[in-house]
């Protein structure tokens, strides 16, 4: 079946790619990345800073919490290093499931399935609210072991869930299923940057549902669970090395953290 890309109208997955220096995405995307880069200049630098996240988020959750099968949630486009990446460098057994709904991840999944001949990828076609599909998916249920804890992956997508209500009921979805060890990585939109807010702004004016959250609501999101150290913070103040450190915080326009299910 052929894929409609539809690349008249912008696209989150197509701007984020275009602003970390992709080449999948398309006059519409452009155009609306420039104008959101006009109002949010450190766009850019915040979008780099949260992939550099991932990997030390993806590396810590490895190497010092022992998970071995992760389920990636909103993958977006292949940028490496992509989750797996990270975690078969730590233990080539690594199992991964990447979900997203965006029509162009999907033609570029291949690039999100070059797993190690010990471990595995999976991609399903899936949107963030079909919790129940994600999880009875055979991508899914082929991949991942649900007696031991997995990773639960949200990176730079609940911006685009709205309301509250919606946001809990699909965490408290994905994470139900799953034993106590099992964790929760979110980043998102922080409202304590004005050029987060504002790029919020540009784009719900593009179509694009998107809402930035104080430390407090990204904090709730991860209620009952236990946030580890050092909490909610911008994205790179979460366990920096020398590269994270060196950004200054007015350029990171992401908030998130790491919790685990007791």
């Amino acid at each position: 079946m052929p894929v409609d890309l539809n690349t008249s109208v912008p696209h989150s997955a197509r701007i984020y790619d275009y602003l970390l220096g992709g080449k999948d995405n398309f006059e519409a995307d452009r155009a609306a990345a420039a104008a959101i880069v006009e109002s949010s200049p450190s766009l850019p630098i915040s979008m780099r800073a949260n992939r550099q996240y991932m990997a030390r988020v993806a590396h810590y959750l490895a190497a010092e919490r022992g998970i071995r099968q992760f389920l990636d949630i909103g993958t977006g486009l292949p940028t490496s290093p992509n989750l797996h990446e990270v975690v078969q460098g730590v233990d080539a057994t690594s199992k991964i499931v990447y979900v997203d709904n965006d029509p162009i991840v999907l033609v570029h999944a291949r690039a999100l399935l070059t797993s190690s001949p010990q471990g595995s990828t999976a991609y399903l076609d899936a949107d963030l609210r079909a919790v129940e599909q994600i999880l009875s998916s055979p991508e899914v249920k082929q991949n991942v072991d649900f007696t031991r804890p997995v990773s639960v992956s949200l990176i730079a997508v609940l911006q685009f869930i709205t309301d509250e209500d919606e946001a809990h009921r699909i965490i408290d979805g994905l994470l139900e299923p799953f034993p106590a060890g099992s964790t929760l990585s979110i980043s998102t939109v922080t409202a304590h940057n004005p050029q987060a807010v504002q790029a919020a702004a540009t784009y719900r004016a593009r179509g694009i549902a998107a809402k930035e959250r104080t430390d407090d609501e990204v904090t709730a999101l991860f209620r009952g669970l236990d946030l580890v150290e050092p909490g909610v913070v911008l994205v790179n103040r979460w366990r920096p090395d020398a590269e994270a450190a060196a950004i200054e915080d007015t350029h990171v326009q992401m908030s998130g953290g790491v919790a685990v299910k007791h």
